[in-house]
């Protein structure tokens, strides 16, 4: 097997989130559900943006996000995400060169507009998300070169959502696997589950997961127990290495029947916890590129989510802001 050339690679859509902070009643007077996420149709996501007033936009993106962290670790990313020829795809793609990540997938250039995540955020630090996925939807085929040049593939479960990114995700997996590559996957989010569960539990079940990363209510959705230990056995025997994250509670994580849990580290205040678990991802991916013992691994996670959570938005000014945090905090 030859040298990666990439440590990781995510597949991901790409989506750039539009922001605002509001109050319970304006959740409720729209009609979303507090703290969840879901799919909106493109007309919805219009009407409920003009109703959002002013909002910061950020390039966004789960898997985005989580290779947008790992700027000052000198890990090697690349990303592959379907923008439009358009004032949100060009700031998408001007942010990746920005962090150093490569990304070479080409617009659409048929007026599909790039994908938007309208999120609310409340007084109490909570998101309700609301995710057009525009150009998303159209992810082409995926270059199988730099699939197999990567040590890690990371894809996240919404890519599920419709049949051109499934189909290409898929094939990634395949890629991946026949080059004796790590692969990575995210839940994403319970409705994700709720639709596509069939499909990630066959996923998980053939053994194509070497890496499963989900929260506690991700898992009560996916097994169907609403056990935490039951669940998390069910998982952990059908992956290499099993990351939970339980919010305040902290996090575990399984490897070959060994248990590890790490706390929660508060940073700071909580003001949004937009992000938490994309960032958890990348403080666990750097600590597994850098070869780290697991429970150094899971602390890192816990860090980088304990940094976001302190800030609007799913993405930190720098990479080497969360490189100076984690050098203070593990000594």
């Amino acid at each position: 097997m030859t040298s990666p050339l990439y440590d990781i690679v995510a597949i991901g859509n790409a989506i750039v989130d539009v922001i605002c902070s509001r109050d319970d009643e304006f959740v409720a007077a729209q009609g979303l559900e507090k703290g969840l996420m879901r799919p909106i149709a493109p007309d919805r996501g219009v009407a409920l943006h003009e109703a959002m007033g002013a909002c910061e936009e950020v390039s966004g993106g789960s898997a985005a996000n989580t290779l947008a962290g790992l700027t000052g670790f000198g890990v090697r990313a690349a990303f592959v995400g379907q923008v439009g020829d358009d004032r949100l795809g060009r700031l998408f793609r001007q942010d990746m060169a920005d962090r150093g990540i490569v990304f070479d997938t080409p617009p659409l250039t048929d007026g599909t507009p790039t994908g938007r995540c309208l999120i609310i955020v409340t007084p109490d630090g909570h998101r309700t998300m609301n995710t057009a996925i525009g150009a998303s939807e159209f992810l082409p085929q995926i270059d199988r070169q730099l699939i197999a040049d990567s040590a890690v593939l990371f894809v996240e479960g919404y890519m599920w959502a419709t049949e051109q990114p499934r189909v290409a995700v898929c094939e990634a997996i395949t890629i991946a696997r026949h080059a004796g590559r790590k692969v990575a996957f995210t839940l994403s989010a319970e409705w994700c589950i709720r639709q596509h569960r069939a499909d990630f539990r066959a996923l998980i079940e053939s053994g194509q997961v070497d890496i499963l990363f989900a929260n506690e209510g991700e898992l009560a959705e996916l097994t169907g127990s609403a056990d935490f230990d039951a669940a998390v056995d069910w998982a952990a025997a059908h992956v290499g290495l099993l990351i939970a994250t339980r919010g305040a509670d902290g996090a575990i994580a399984v490897e070959g029947g060994m248990r590890h849990t790490t706390p929660a580290e508060p940073i700071g205040p909580v003001v949004d916890t937009t992000g938490a678990g994309d960032l958890f991802a990348t403080g666990v991916l750097i600590g597994l590129v850098q070869g780290r013992p697991l429970p150094t691994v899971l602390r890192m996670g816990s860090i980088a989510a304990g940094k976001i959570i302190t800030q609007i938005g799913p993405r930190l000014a720098t990479g080497e802001d969360l490189a100076a945090l984690m050098a203070a905090r593990l000594g």
